[in-house]
């Protein structure tokens, strides 16, 4: 993600499911620009409890409990509540009117054509047992978006088809009412984003496949994690030259480690021959630990007193409420909805 393209005028919206903890995949993927933004711009950050029910339903306790969970994770990496607008998606009842309304401006069968939601179907084994909700969700992201009117959205690469979905049916709405109600928006991708892969090599760090590190992880989480980490199969003997591509410890060492040139050095001197993996996830395992020790310790702090993050939450719900509820005047307006 290239920062210097967001101006004091772009509007981010953002945000995370709430069916776990966040890890570092989140972290170089998101969380770390959103601290960047919040100084240059207004940011509004989604727990998308919502959301997560699409495909949750029998775990809403889980999605209920991460909440206060994903809250912490913001908080302990320096998202500020002054300057972003935390809040809980659920409690905005402005954004399920508006995709209410949003869903009359799509087909079922340009939702079956959505390629983010073809691959997750594909993913979880639906085939026609599809939720409803889980079909229709580019039009719920939709609102989530337009109810901001975001300018920006940070996202991976496999969620830019859901920002053209959006952008159509603000096209749309806007044909439809011969009025520039809603407002386009773009993506930004970041730099390794959520494609960071997993501590086995597998291409995302996912907490269902048992893969990630946690922002919240313990000392010697870390230091087991990385123990365990995928590096060269065939670099057999310290002696051998290494392969440096798809060795996730060096993938990580390009994302989180701040000296450049040692980092280069490290790859120059691995494929020569000559370097172990223990040298290498030693350097990689300092530097992960250093990182994350003061994240644990906001942590720890902010949920000594979770009714506080609680209250946090309300106030930013009730602000992103005002905001949404404009927006959704605004459209209704449009629509010849405002009866009295």
């Amino acid at each position: 993600m290239n920062l210097d393209t967001i101006s004091s005028q772009d509007i981010i919206l953002t945000g995370d499911r709430t069916t776990g903890q966040l890890h570092l995949g989140h972290y170089v993927g998101s969380l770390r620009n959103r601290v960047i933004l919040q100084e240059r711009c207004a940011q509004f950050l989604l727990l998308a409890d919502a959301q997560a029910l699409t495909d949750n339903m029998g775990n809403y306790l889980k999605v209920r409990d991460n909440v206060l969970q994903v809250a912490l994770d913001y908080l302990a990496v320096g998202i500020d509540p002054a300057k972003s607008t935390i809040f809980i998606q659920s409690l905005v009842p402005e954004l399920t009117e508006l995709a209410s309304y949003y869903l009359n401006l799509v087909t079922v069968a340009r939702l079956e054509r959505n390629p983010t939601i073809k691959d997750e179907i594909k993913q979880r084994g639906y085939e026609r047992d599809i939720p409803a909700g889980f079909l229709t969700y580019p039009a719920a992201q939709a609102a989530d978006i337009t109810a901001f009117k975001a300018t920006i959205v940070p996202v991976g690469d496999d969620q830019i088809p859901m920002i053209e979905q959006t952008n159509e049916i603000v096209r749309r709405f806007n044909a439809s009412v011969d009025q520039p109600v809603l407002v386009e928006t773009r993506a930004v991708v970041p730099e390794v984003g959520s494609r960071l892969p997993g501590i086995d090599g597998k291409a995302k760090m996912s907490k269902s496949l048992g893969n990630t590190i946690t922002l919240s992880a313990s000392p010697d989480d870390i230091r087991q994690a990385v123990k365990m980490m995928y590096t060269d199969p065939t670099h057999l003997r310290v002696a051998d030259p290494g392969q440096v591509e798809g060795n996730v410890v060096f993938t990580y060492l390009d994302a989180f480690h701040p000296d450049r040139e040692l980092v280069q050095g490290l790859k120059d001197h691995y494929r020569r021959g000559g370097l172990g993996d223990t040298v290498i996830k030693k350097h990689l395992e300092d530097c992960l630990q250093e990182m994350l020790a003061p994240i644990r310790a906001r942590r720890e702090h902010y949920a000594q007193d979770p009714s506080a993050v609680l209250e946090m939450l309300k106030t930013g719900t009730r602000r992103a409420r005002d905001v949404a509820a404009r927006t959704l005047s605004e459209v209704k307006a449009a629509m010849g909805l405002n009866y009295y």
